[in-house]
């Protein structure tokens, strides 16, 4: 059970992005994805998502192909967390969240007091409540993709799939994110995420998967898999492992 991807090969304008991708992901952990640039990553998790079709192989949920899922109950148990933080529609923030429940609603039915509390809770837990009446476009991107993370918690989902969620955010933020990723996660929910701190995937995965053109070349848990010398094959980087003190976690540190 969980959310896999069997033999998966992705196509994008005619090159193959993805490679026979093979990988189980669990509830109740958090999944780094971690790679180069143009690895494979954000095809991977969009194909998890079920918003890139595969050339070959196939996504599951449960057991369930992926793509014989309607997009209504798809929404209500994967939540996406886009790259972009920019939005379509200049609504107040508390609006944007809201779209997080349509997928929990009749057409055109108000929101339910039930509604009401996942918006609230969704918008007190990524520290939004303060703007919930600004527009959006009068926010700043970190903002902006606090509101968007809102979004998605708001849907309760049980999977959260985000894609780069830390790029806009300051540090304070960034640590909250983590917090708020890793909590999800305790909850019972699956959280993937790409990141590309190797220090931030070292505190917050429990399992990692490093792609290289287009290839998944490890996977396994966090601590044991983000070696240097998995590190130097993924990224071409030297870097040390240093070890934990007390009450702390070991970290990564370049060389040279």
């Amino acid at each position: 059970m969980g959310l896999s991807v069997q033999s998966l090969s992705i196509r994008l304008g005619g090159a193959a992005v993805l490679r026979d991708v093979n990988a189980a992901l669990l509830p109740g952990q958090v999944t780094a994805i971690l790679g180069p640039n143009g690895a494979g990553k954000s095809s991977l998790i969009r194909c998890l998502a079920g918003l890139l079709a595969p050339a070959a192989g196939r996504v599951t949920l449960d057991d369930m192909d992926l793509a014989t899922l309607d997009p209504r109950p798809r929404a209500r148990r994967i939540g996406y967390l886009p790259q972009s933080a920019e939005l379509a529609w200049n609504l107040p923030a508390r609006e944007i969240v809201a779209l997080g429940r349509h997928p929990w609603r009749s057409p055109f039915a108000a929101p339910s007091p039930a509604d009401a509390e996942a918006i609230a809770a969704a918008m007190a837990a990524t520290d939004t409540t303060d703007f919930a009446d600004r527009l959006v476009k009068d926010l700043s991107g970190g903002e902006r993709a606090r509101v968007l993370l809102a979004r998605v918690l708001a849907g309760r989902p049980e999977w959260i799939l985000a894609d780069e969620p830390l790029a806009s955010l300051d540090p304070a933020h960034q640590r909250a994110m983590l917090t708020l990723l890793a909590q999800a996660a305790a909850d019972g929910a699956g959280v993937v995420l790409i990141v590309h701190d190797l220090n931030h995937a070292l505190r917050i995965a429990d399992r990692v998967l490093l792609l290289r053109d287009g290839r998944l070349r490890h996977d396994g848990i966090a601590s044991d898999t983000l070696t240097p010398s998995a590190i130097a094959e993924i990224f071409d980087i030297a870097v040390e492992l240093v070890p934990a003190s007390a009450g702390a976690r070991a970290f990564l540190r370049p060389l040279g």
